[in-house]
């Protein structure tokens, strides 16, 4: 290395043993707080993945077809989805599933839930969106693995962590695409409403949202993409689903038991994919 180098790295900022006291004072002081939230959320998936289960697969499976022809209207969809819950059963990975099931759509449920509000928020406050991009940019950008050190310590393991890890990386598709969907919205519609007496309420409920909904649905679609996709590495923080198999065949070099598992992801990938996209008239 050379001298120049040298003398830069001589003075290191030290990130790591600032983050390290940070995370200690966290976990001295508010060891209860992050416990209460990790056991309550464990519960309610939990409670909820044996709810499903109690569920003959069969009957499970004709119901999610069922809701499959009711959004789409269409019976080849629903024919499909049947189909290819009924091969998972079929390589007896149906427990996984269901585990993954709840996971994807508890973590694409909250990303929606904070993404939207915030998306709106920012769309009518340009200042805020500009200020709130660089975090956007670093959620989206960073290694996922990342995000499992700070959760780890402050959650422990298991399929509370891995719903919040799926919460942080998925996050920031609705947000992005709702500021967009509402900024895209043509100002002649904005001044009609506005000339008609409208207050900002009611342009935001009867002109905005209706118009910005596709963009809207389009990031509800991205957002549980990216939910299915972090399958694998919420199961290495202990979360139970479709990763697990993934996980122990690649321990252990077992082909047959990795490629039933990732067939198994990709099914349940193309079946959320095509229920999702509502309105959109893709799945007819």
């Amino acid at each position: 290395m050379d001298p120049v180098s040298q003398l830069i790295s001589s003075f290191k900022i030290p990130i790591g043993r600032w983050g390290k006291t940070f995370f200690d004072f966290l976990t001295t002081n508010f060891e209860w707080f992050f416990d209460s939230i990790a056991d309550g959320l464990t519960v309610v998936l939990d409670g909820l993945v044996d709810l499903l289960l109690l569920v003959p697969p069969v009957l499970l499976v004709a119901a999610i077809a069922g809701l499959a022809w009711y959004l789409q209207k269409s019976w080849k969809l629903a024919l499909a989805v049947a189909l290819g819950l009924l091969f998972i059963v079929n390589q007896d990975l149906w427990q996984e599933t269901v585990e993954t099931l709840v996971l994807v759509v508890a973590a694409a449920a909250a990303s929606m839930a904070i993404g939207v509000p915030i998306g709106i928020w920012a769309a009518h406050n340009e200042r805020g969106y500009r200020y709130l991009q660089p975090i956007l940019d670093l959620m989206q950008t960073m290694p996922t693995f990342v995000y499992l050190i700070p959760v780890l310590i402050l959650f422990g393991l298991g399929i509370a962590p891995g719903l919040i890890v799926t919460v942080i990386f998925a996050a920031p598709a609705p947000i992005r695409l709702t500021h967009l969907g509402i900024t895209s919205v043509p100002k002649p519609m904005i001044e009609a409403g506005e000339a008609f007496g409208a207050t900002k309420r009611q342009l935001l409920w009867k002109v905005e949202l209706p118009a910005a909904l596709p963009t809207i649905m389009a990031g509800l679609t991205q957002c549980i993409m990216l939910c299915l996709s972090m399958v694998v590495i919420a199961a290495l923080i202990g979360a139970n689903g479709l990763g697990k198999p993934v996980v122990r065949a690649l321990n252990s070099v077992n082909i047959p038991l990795g490629l039933e598992a990732g067939l198994a992801i990709v099914v349940l990938a193309i079946i959320l994919d095509r229920i999702s996209r509502i309105g959109t008239g893709a799945a007819k």
